[in-house]
């Protein structure tokens, strides 16, 4: 990097200052009401994004009971009282109910705590309710100081400095239950909690053929128990928003029935704690159990899963969101008037949006009316589009219409797994296969690969034998890198021996060439006009067309604990730093979002060119850190960064020049990023975007019908995925202008712009673009694509 590089970066850094300085500004940041896995994490974010723009940031302990007790509870922040925090579960800060708050009396004592400190920027991490405090509070803002100044207890200078209050709040709750984002922070880490039992379960369950009943956290909202019985496939779960139909006790008993008719030596019943009938009366994990002991006789037992799931550290999805959305809260502080409405930091498919707070609460609470007035269908609609999706997928994946009544299509649709093997295959084969039996599809299922395809690996596949898929990792079907290329013949030959009519491809980057190279065929031979597409599914998350692969988000927890695990035994030892490689080949996003959720000092990728210099101010960056209480290090790189600077290398320079003030480790974690159960993101995104892909085909299946169409048309051959908000089906032809086939990665990718981020909160100078939407939004935006429920 030249001299007048340097200078860019620093006028572009100093642009970016005056753009949202914190000069002058105090920031309270507090949590409430029920603790989330993630809030830490937010809390991290707000303190350090405060500090680096100039701001002043205070501590609000115990919730708004803090704000209205005043004293030492509230305190100055500083970037080390943060340090540690990232991986811990919980609120550090604390949070309780308080009903001092409620009153305008304790709103008088909280203003004048605030304004003692000269604090006019509030920062609020909890549910409705705690959103609901701040938004009021701001409201009578102006009329609490004038009285307070009535009252002698503050002067006309300090009235008119402090006249105005700016709101912003992000979601805390492990429930997902605010309309308006489609995660909360928390929900992520509650899910991982359930998967893990429900894993556990499923193994002593099937060792003496018995029914579970698991009862999860819900009181008003039943999203994990909805998401958590997609991701283990139970047999039947109860929630709140959409009660079972009249005469449930006998569909669920024969449904328990016909599947231990099929050899499945397990059943699994999820219950919200707050399930009700359609008559709001309450359905209990004990009721359930006596109606199956007493119908069926079998085996039962209960588990209730209570505060574990609040419990335990933040997931790798939880971190990143909760650190994204801290950083916009700030953000969205600064550049905040006396008219700004209170906002809420949201997530809509992949980007971070600010919504209306006002109309966000409201929407919340119209659910709860939509479910006391027995509007059901309603109340499942406003829960949002999210919401929505899984319920669909959940009941076409669950109920098996008896073969007579399934309209027979005729047509053979097959299933293939192509390249390096992603946790999460196995749920997006399982939610393709009974999609596509559900729409009268036969099914085929192709075995390793290609290579398999070519030498006729094809057998049919039925609804049972895709039973207990979503939890198990790797891939059932084998998966190779070999591309079709080389054997194209046999592949159409076989394709018209079993007349194949469609095909679905789940695979990374071989998979989209092979896609290519299918597609570069189709004039030579005509068994290949189908439609034809691909489900990204890749640790290394480097397909053209989506934002997301099922299997990153597996890898990338995997490399947060192994990270969460160094830095611990780094802090007994004091002074050390460790050097991690990640896979990935040429694509930096393991490396870079691993770094972001592991709070790491830097992590150097390909797609942002590095240099000795650049090393060297890492050295000197970590020399300077280790004179303060936060005396470990953590430095990320992506296997294909450099192929100079290998890890060896930067090992050994930072050995020698940190030779008294710091030493060095290595740790190379290679293929245990491929392995391991999938995480509940990739099972729940493997099945929805799996079934998407078989509606897709049917639809296409449909339209030629009768009319012995071949399929020659770019948009008959795509690739299918989360671009920014929305699910699109992009053809392959126009993805090739979108690659750099070289290194195997999309020529544009979404999260090089969270790069700032994780060099920010490692305390770097850096340029900070704001958010894609630095604009309140109204609730019901949408574009005209599909939108991607996450």
């Amino acid at each position: 990097m030249d001299d007048e590089d340097v200078a860019n970066r620093k006028v572009s850094f100093r642009k970016c200052l005056e753009h949202l300085s914190g000069a002058g500004k105090a920031i309270g940041v507090l949590t409430s009401g029920g603790d989330a896995q993630g809030m830490n994490a937010a809390v991290r974010a707000v303190v350090r994004m405060g500090i680096y723009v100039g701001a002043k940031v205070y501590f609000i302990y115990e919730g708004y009971q803090g704000m209205v007790d005043g004293g030492r509870n509230i305190v100055e922040a500083s970037w080390e009282s943060v340090s540690s925090i990232l991986q811990v579960g919980g609120t550090i800060i604390g949070s309780a109910r308080c009903k001092a708050f409620r009153t305008r009396e304790g709103r008088l004592r909280a203003a004048h705590n605030l304004v003692q400190r000269g604090i006019t920027n509030l920062c609020v991490i909890g549910g409705d309710g705690s959103l609901t405090g701040a938004n009021i509070f701001r409201k009578e803002w102006s009329g609490l100081l004038e009285e307070l100044a009535q009252n002698g207890e503050m002067d006309k200078e300090q009235v008119q400095k402090h006249s105005y209050l700016n709101v912003v709040g992000m979601v805390g709750s492990i429930d997902n239950d605010f309309c308006g984002t489609d995660m909360t922070i928390g929900t992520d880490s509650a899910l991982h909690r359930i998967i893990e039992v429900v894993d556990a379960i499923m193994t002593t369950a099937q060792s003496h053929q018995r029914t579970f009943v698991l009862e999860v956290m819900g009181r008003h909202c039943g999203y994990l128990a909805l998401v958590s019985a997609l991701a283990c496939g139970a047999d039947w779960v109860f929630l709140p928003e959409s009660p079972p139909e009249e005469g449930w006790q006998e569909n669920m008993c024969i449904k328990l029935s016909e599947n231990r008719a099929r050899k499945k030596r397990l059943n699994i019943i999820i219950v919200a704690e707050g399930a009700i009938d359609t008559q709001n009366k309450p359905i209990t994990s004990e009721q359930i159990k006596e109606l199956v002991v007493k119908q069926l006789g079998y085996d039962t037992r209960v588990t209730i899963l209570g505060h574990v799931q609040r419990g335990g550290t933040p997931s790798a999805f939880d971190r990143i969101l909760a650190s994204r959305m801290g950083v916009e809260a700030v953000v969205a502080l600064l550049q905040a008037t006396p008219e700004t409405p209170a906002c809420v930091v949201s997530l809509s498919g992949n980007q971070a949006v600010r919504l209306p707070l006002v109309e966000c609460v409201q929407m919340t609470q119209d659910v709860q009316r939509a479910m006391d007035e027995r509007r059901f269908k309603d109340a499942v609609r406003l829960r949002g589009r999210s919401f929505e999706s899984n319920l669909n997928t959940y009941k076409r994946l669950a109920i098996k219409l008896p073969d007579d009544q399934i309209v027979k299509s005729n047509c053979n649709v097959a299933i293939i797994n192509v390249g390096a093997p992603a946790a999460g295959m196995n749920a997006a084969v399982r939610s393709a296969v009974r999609v596509g039996i559900a729409d009268g599809h036969k099914m085929l299922a192709i075995y390793d690969g290609f290579e398999g395809f070519a030498k006729g690996q094809i057998k049919e596949i039925g609804w049972g034998d895709v039973g207990g898929w979503t939890g198990q990792g790797g891939s059932i079907l084998g998966t190779k890198r070999t591309l079709p290329g080389k054997s194209l013949e046999d592949i159409a030959a076989q394709m018209r021996k079993h007349s194949i009519n469609a095909l679905l491809i789940v695979g990374g980057f071989e998979a989209y060439l092979g896609l290519l190279e299918l597609s570069a065929a189709r004039d030579k031979y005509e068994e290949l006009c189908v439609p034809m597409v691909m489900v990204p599914a890749t640790v290394s998350n480097n397909v053209p067309g989506s934002d997301f692969s099922i299997g990153a988000d597996t890898a990338l927890n995997t490399i947060t604990d192994t990270c969460d695990r160094i830095k611990q035994s780094a802090s007994g030892t004091k002074r050390r730093v460790f050097i991690i490689e990640t896979m990935g080949g040429y694509c930096g996003y393991l490396a870079n979002m691993g770094g972001l959720a592991a709070g790491a000092d830097a992590a150097y990728i390909f797609e942002e060119p590095f240099d000795i210099r650049d090393l060297q101010s890492n050295v000197e960056h970590l020399t300077e850190k280790m004179k303060t209480t936060i005396q470990r290090g953590l430095v990320l790189r992506n296997e294909s960064c450099n192929e100079n600077y290998t890890t060896d290398f930067i090992y050994q320079l930072y050995s020698e020049e940190g030779k008294g003030v710091f030493d060095c480790r290595k740790n190379v974690l290679g293929h245990m990023q491929q392995g391991g159960a999938p995480s509940p993101f990739d099972r729940n995104f493997g099945t929805k975007i799996s079934a998407r892909a078989m509606q897709w085909i049917s639809t296409k299946l449909k339209e030629a019908l009768g009319k012995g169409k071949r399929f020659m048309s770019d948009d008959s051959i795509c690739v299918l995925g989360i671009s920014k908000r929305n699910l699109l089906f992009q053809p392959v032809a126009q993805l090739r202008q979108e690659t750099d086939f070289e290194h195997r990665i999309p020529k544009e990718q979404w999260w090089l712009k969270l790069r700032p981020l994780m060099k920010i909160l490692a305390k770097y100078k850096v340029s900070y673009e704001v958010s894609d939407s630095d604009q309140l939004e109204p609730m019901h935006h949408r574009g005209h694509e599909e939108p991607a429920a996450i």
